[in-house]
């Protein structure tokens, strides 16, 4: 390893030096500085300095509007001249293009870096120091620099359109972290954002609906709120957003939504599409058949959007879409249907290719790249595409593998739509279930990938769609808890949860008091819940530590929990828990346990859970809890991709059995369906099986199907049961052509 020298005289306080020694290797802790993300090393001498303020000079090419910002109106920083200044800049071409190396020493800072973004990141970790630690400040040094080279946040303001002073918001959060990409997803079904002067339907026409879902998409019957709403952004507006955007060193990346996406613009101009009928901005959400037919008309409109993007975006990328893209409307089209044979195309698949090459010829024509979602590998991957990787990791492993870049944004970590609590005191969201915890776990490159192959994953991005955020207060409790985890899952190199949670905490604080609607959950009760191997059931919780729990059972007398050892559920009951810490208290988790049969069972599933929702396993089915009559994520409902939902329980001996019932999520909007079919077996011997009874045509106007079967009489040690998937969406319904998704819940045996 190299020793570091940096540079051993200063020519004078505030003279700007540029100097090609390395400065030493230095240690690995944060010594409670609550710098987020965690710089990669840190050494500290333990002492703290004489600083009791700032006076920073910045050279002319270094100014911005953004710093004076970032110190806010603290009377201890000032903006001096050379001759007063205690912290100065030097530069230091040899460090990497985001590094800094923030030097705190008994009377005066040195920020080095070979270049702005480099010098702002210094700044911010300063600012944090400052905010976070207060004076006097530690004598410190600081060397760090990104692990990932991409790391994004995306804003939808498709579905809800935020104003230009809240855009501008959501970029200060992202500054304040680190993050330096802007996914700005600008079209959508249910509005246009982006003024295009080439065609003024689309500010007139598809920038606004008449009406907007109440709800969720999957209540029934659907209401709707009766009033006109919309808005765009104009040329100017965009411009001053880009601007801003550019003096916190971060990129905007436009999406332009195509070929699906697209009933907005289909609204403005209907020769878009491949049916001659009326089309109207969308006013619910999900995914519709009304896409962007593959004629000249339509390529000749999308260029001209594309021309008039470019002059607004100046960086290298243009993404466009490409996911969700329904292929019914081009089955029924003479005009497709004879495409693909014209361009000799395998089927629709291969004419999303075909659609998505072409308008990748053009852009890159206009010296930009494209970004598309994981769909674009389907039919064929265009040629200098960089996949965004969201229904999983697969289509990001896939693209890497064909030397494509990649940015991994898979829904099970990145997608702050999701509900982060299982409170039922929760703002509506779409479904799912992400904590912070889990944020900050993921690692963006797979250990699946080959290691010639990692060099392709140029990092990672959250995702937020705004179906169900109407106010940027619903943005701010979505994103700003969540996002202090994905910049550190995207920027350091060595994390370490436990050290993270203080500067969690702190930064929460320092959002709050800015008046920030933040979301805390970090004293929420996250159950593990220990059942299904044939013994009672038991439950313990993941917490932060130092935290306690004080909990009672039927209102009885409350008591401390032990928490070296799980609390074994013995009978029927109505258990209270809250958990809290120096007097900050996490919201009261409510669990009514239910003894059956089923409970001190042994489980053994047919066909595994999918990742994302395995609960606490197997044995989450057969706990004595039933999950969120509205919520399918959490830990006890159990989803089955494509897949029969199906397991036999073992009860230890040969038991008389009354009854069994099951519990079903329908939620057809989101590709949840109730199974066709459930039916149950007994056996003594494990091996073979009788049918006991079965149910067909399961339906619910509601979002739980409860399945009561009486079997009583019956006598058995094994009972199986088999729920049935649905199998294919059909055509005409959100995700047609993939396959269902089958939720149960709890299985009660009597």
């Amino acid at each position: 390893m190299n020793i570091r020298i940096f540079l051993m005289t200063w020519l004078a306080m505030t003279v700007i030096v540029s100097c090609t020694e390395k400065p030493k290797r230095l240690s690995e802790k944060n010594q409670g500085l609550n710098i987020i993300p965690a710089p990669n090393n840190v050494q500290s001498s333990g002492t703290p300095s004489d600083i009791s303020q700032l006076k920073i000079f910045l050279a002319v090419d270094m100014k911005s509007e953004y710093f004076t910002q970032l110190f806010g109106d603290n009377k201890n920083v000032s903006w001096v001249t050379q001759k007063e200044a205690n912290v100065q800049y030097r530069s230091f071409p040899e460090l990497e293009k985001e590094g800094y190396r923030l030097e705190i020493k008994k009377d005066s800072i040195i920020i080095s870096a070979s270049g702005k973004t480099g010098m702002q990141y210094g700044m911010v970790s300063l600012a944090q120091i400052l905010a976070h630690h207060g004076f006097p400040l530690p004598q410190v040094v600081i060397e760090d620099s990104p692990k990932f080279g991409y790391r994004g946040m995306h804003l939808d303001v498709g579905r809800h359109f935020f104003s230009v002073g809240e855009v501008k918001k959501y970029l200060d959060y992202m500054a304040y972290y680190k993050f330096n990409n802007f996914h700005w997803h600008l079209t959508e079904d249910q509005g246009w954002r982006i003024e295009i002067k080439k065609y003024p339907k689309l500010q007139e026409v598809a920038a606004y609906r008449k009406e907007t879902l109440i709800g969720h998409y999957n209540d029934e019957p659907q209401k709707y709120d009766g009033k006109r709403y919309g808005g765009f952004y104009t040329h100017e507006e965009v411009k001053d957003i880009v601007a801003y955007a550019t003096a916190r060193n971060i990129n905007v990346i436009p999406e332009i939504e195509m070929p699906g996406h697209a009933q907005a613009a289909l609204a403005a101009y209907p020769e878009l599409g491949c049916e001659n009928k009326k089309y109207e901005v969308a006013t619910k959400w999900g995914v519709f058949e009304d896409v962007f037919c593959p004629n000249e008309v339509t390529f000749k409109f999308l260029e001209d959007v594309i021309d008039e993007v470019i002059t607004l975006f100046p960086g290298k990328y243009i993404h466009i879409g490409g996911d969700e893209c329904p292929k019914e409307a081009w089955k029924r089209s003479a005009f497709c249907q004879q495409l693909i044979k014209k361009e000799n195309l395998k089927d629709e698949h291969g004419l999303q290719s075909y659609f998505i090459q072409r308008m990748e010829k053009y852009i890159n024509s206009k010296g930009k790249q494209i970004i598309g979602w994981d769909e674009i590998l389907e039919g064929g991957l265009a040629p200098n595409a960089t996949v965004m990787s969201w229904r999983g990791i697969e289509g990001g492993i896939a693209a890497a593998r064909q030397n494509h870049d990649v940015i991994m944004t898979p829904g099970t970590h990145c997608y702050f739509d999701h509900y982060q609590s299982e409170s039922p005191d929760e703002p509506l969201a779409i479904g799912g279930y992400t904590t912070v915890d889990k944020v900050y776990s993921w690692e963006p490159i797979p250990d699946s990938l080959a290691e010639d192959k990692r060099k392709y994953i140029l990092g990672g991005q959250s995702n937020l769609w705004s179906e169900y955020i109407k106010e940027y207060s619903g943005v701010e409790y979505m994103v700003y808890a969540r996002g202090m985890a994905m910049s550190e899952a995207l920027w350091s190199r060595k994390k370490d949860y436990a050290a993270f949670l203080p500067r969690y905490i702190s930064h929460n604080d320092y959002w709050k008091a800015k008046g920030a609607n933040m979301a805390f959950h970090l004293y929420d009760l996250k159950p593990v819940v220990k059942a299904g191997e044939g013994k009672p059931v038991t439950i313990s919780f993941v917490l932060p530590e130092g935290a306690e729990i004080q909990y009672s059972a039927d209102k009885g007398q409350t008591k401390k929990m032990d928490l070296t050892n799980p609390l074994v559920l013995a009978q029927s009951g109505n258990y209270n828990f809250v958990a809290g810490k120096n007097g900050r208290m996490g919201k009261p988790f409510n669990l009514l346990f239910e003894q059956h049969l089923g409970t001190t069972a042994t489980i053994t599933l047919e066909n595994e859970a999918a990742k994302q929702y395995s609960g606490n396993g197997p044995g989450s089915i057969i706990n004595g809890i039933k999950g969120s009559d509205e919520k399918y994520g959490g830990t006890e409902w159990l989803g089955f991709d494509g897949l029969d939902a199906g397991g036999v329980l073992d009860f230890g001996k040969s038991s008389e059995l009354n009854s069994i019932s099951f519990r079903f999520f329908k939620g057809e909007g989101q590709w949840i369906y109730l199974p066709k079919s459930v039916e149950v077996f007994t056996s003594e011997d494990g091996k073979t099986f009788t049918s006991l009874k079965k149910v067909n045509d399961i339906k619910t106007d509601s979002k739980i199907a409860g399945i009561n079967l009486d079997i009583k009489g019956a006598k058995a040690r094994y009972l199986k049961f088999v729920a049935s998937n649905y199998g294919m969406i059909p055509e005409g319904s959100q995700g047609a052509g993939h396959k269902a998704w089958l939720f149960v819940d709890e299985v009660v045996v009597n």
